[in-house]
């Protein structure tokens, strides 16, 4: 047994003031956060490591303290200038001082930190996840798929306690058309280091009902810089590309896009922004058959009021054609027997001796001949009748049809139907948003009208 060992006291102080002895300045280190504790006392203790590049393995680790008085400076100075709370995952740049403790080992003593660094790591690895999409072909392929034009049945993704949620909600149904929207929460994590997989639960869950849902709104109310770190992820918006609905961003942010926002289909700075986006595609599609209704109404009467012109027309022009063709057959009826009167005359002057023997047999043709050209005269004018008949007919019948799809297409026609409308001033009202409190409106009922005095209005 050697009486000259040292005990373990003072082997510690022996390495305690070689390691003073060594590290007698502090030192500016880079390292990766891996945990963060913050003890009730203020102080903060962090793990930090450093990773292989290509592996990802970690190559070194040590235990850090940031003390509570250099701990209260620190923090707010780091957060203000990146927007970003210390946090497990992100790469800092920090002055240390490396101590010994005879009990707890070696740890490094945190004085100061960088923060531009960490601004610059995180702008670098947002490019990367940006450049990463890009170079995957997928950055876009949501923004590829069409939103339907009447887009009603919604998957939320917020949480349920979200003030944007609420206003979303609120905005949605106290829409001033009236429209009706059917909305499903599915409940997530809007921030912090679960965020992510909370997102993606909620997507994989939707995805169940893809065949019902027309799109799915990503929403959350304001917040800080901070707070949305969690929509900067390579595999929340890896998801967001290969997802099979259309995905609205309102995450509640005025003035930074996150890589969220960059991949969805459709971009908007708040909840109640998502909820206006989805009314007023209804109301565009709204007024588009309003048009459409209009210039089929006056499609249809300017298309009768031109066929009961052309009857007209054809009614007075048609007599007069077949008085004169009647009168022309006359005539011709006339000329022919004026002819014939004549050549027998002739035929008698100067062959008096033939016709005197042949006078049973002229007569018999003379009437047989009238006779023909009577029965052609009775044959085209019933021909005639007939066609004028057919024709008139059938102008009366589509003039019934077009009457008939007239009368179907008059506002009184809908008005049977209990709706009713509202005049001010006789100007067709359309919105609340064109009245005030005391405005006077007149109702139209199918059957009077009621004049009244706005006392409360909501627009």
């Amino acid at each position: 047994m050697d009486n000259n060992a040292l005990s373990l006291t003072e082997l510690n102080n022996n390495i305690k003031k070689a390691v003073k002895s060594a590290f007698k300045t502090s030192y500016w280190i880079v390292a990766e956060i891996s945990e963060i504790n913050i003890n009730r006392t203020g102080h903060c203790y962090i793990e930090l490591i450093e990773k292989d590049e290509l592996s990802e393995k970690i190559t070194a680790k040590s235990r850090a303290t940031i003390w509570a008085y250099t701990f209260r400076m620190i923090k707010p100075y780091f957060e203000t200038s990146t927007g970003r709370e210390l946090s497990a995952g992100l790469k800092i740049m920090v002055n240390v001082s490396v101590e010994f403790h005879e009990i707890y080992g070696m740890s490094l003593n945190i004085i100061d930190i960088e923060p531009t660094y960490t601004i610059g790591d995180l702008a670098k690895k947002r490019l990367e996840i940006i450049n990463r999409l890009e170079e995957e072909g997928v950055i876009a392929m949501n923004k590829e798929l069409e939103i339907p034009v009447v887009a009603q049945k919604i998957a939320v993704i917020s949480s349920d306690t979200a003030a944007g949620y609420g206003d979303f909600v609120n905005q949605l149904e106290n829409n001033n058309n009236g429209y009706k929207f059917y909305y499903k929460l599915f409940p997530a994590l809007m921030q912090g280091d679960k965020a992510e997989e909370s997102i993606i639960n909620a997507l994989d869950k939707i995805y169940k009902y893809e065949d019902f849902f027309d799109v799915v709104v990503v929403i959350r109310g304001g917040g800080s810089k901070s707070d949305l770190s969690c929509f900067d992820n390579y595999w929340l918006a890896y998801n967001i590309t290969q997802f099979p609905l259309p995905i609205i961003s309102g995450i509640g942010h005025e003035r930074d896009d996150t890589i969220v926002d960059t991949v969805a289909n459709v971009k908007v700075k708040t909840p109640t922004a998502a909820a206006e986006f989805l009314i007023s595609r209804i109301e565009s599609f709204d007024e588009y058959l309003f048009g459409l209704q209009s210039d089929f109404v006056n499609n249809v009467s300017d298309f009768i009021n031109e066929k009961i012109s052309e009857l007209d027309y054809l009614k007075y022009t048609f007599t007069p054609l077949v008085k004169q063709l009647i009168q022309s057959n006359s005539n011709n009826l006339l000329l022919y027997t004026n002819k014939l009167k004549n050549s027998i005359n002739n035929y008698f002057q100067n062959q008096e001796t033939a016709l005197k023997q042949n006078t049973t047999d002229i007569h018999y043709k003379m009437d047989n001949l009238i006779s023909d050209k009577e029965h052609n005269i009775s044959f085209l004018m019933n021909r005639v009748k007939n066609i004028v008949s057919k024709r008139l007919l059938s102008e009366e019948q589509k003039l019934e049809i077009f009457q008939n799809t007239v009368e179907h297409s008059d506002p009184v026609h809908i008005l049977k139907k209990g709706y009713s409308i509202t005049y001010k001033d006789g100007e067709l009202i359309k919105s609340a948003r064109e009245l005030s409190n005391q405005d006077v409106i007149t109702t139209k009922f199918y059957k009077g009208q009621a004049k009244s005095k706005i006392t409360e209005l909501k627009k």
